[in-house]
């Protein structure tokens, strides 16, 4: 497998929290975090696998740093990279946009030609709607610390299991 970039906002304490645990997983030497909110164009194309922290802020949109970073890649074709994304939701709170990020992201990375992998089932969560929905899967892995910590290892566990199985 080659090496994995981790893209995810440094600031974010619960993303980091489960980051950690996706690199136990996968192993230090297979994986580089970097930080989106200082990533260059330079350090993205570093990568063929990339797995994306997406949490989803307010009414169902991308947090700043996402919409910062994103006019860095748009011009640039995905085609052959694979991507994996996970991110944060509240389903109880937020639940007419839960995990709205993953959707969009989604989106942005197939209208490019960038592969999406990692979906995962709905069932077991309890939501109004979601951008990240297609069919009965999320476009990644949902976490609701909130309101579902006790299934997030689990959760992690199993996702990454199945990414590592689609990344080259």
């Amino acid at each position: 497998m080659k090496k994995v970039g981790i893209f995810y906002s440094f600031r974010s304490h619960k993303t980091k929290q489960q980051v950690k645990k996706m690199i136990k997983h996968l192993g230090e030497k297979n994986v580089e975090e970097v930080d989106v909110d200082e990533a260059t164009h330079k350090e993205f194309e570093k990568f063929d696998n990339y797995i994306f922290a997406i949490p989803t802020w307010f009414d169902g949109e991308l947090p700043n740093y996402w919409d910062e970073f994103l006019p860095t890649i748009e011009d640039d074709s995905l085609k052959g990279k694979t991507f994996a994304l996970f991110g944060g939701g509240d389903q109880k709170g937020y639940p007419e946009n839960f995990v709205d990020g993953l959707g969009l992201m989604a989106e942005f990375i197939e209208q490019r030609g960038g592969k999406v992998i990692g979906f995962t089932s709905v069932e077991g969560y309890n939501f109004e709607a979601s951008r990240a929905q297609r069919g009965d899967q999320f476009v990644g892995l949902a976490l609701d610390i909130e309101n579902q910590a006790g299934l997030t290892d689990e959760r992690i566990q199993n996702w990454i299991k199945e990414v590592e199985k689609n990344f080259d």
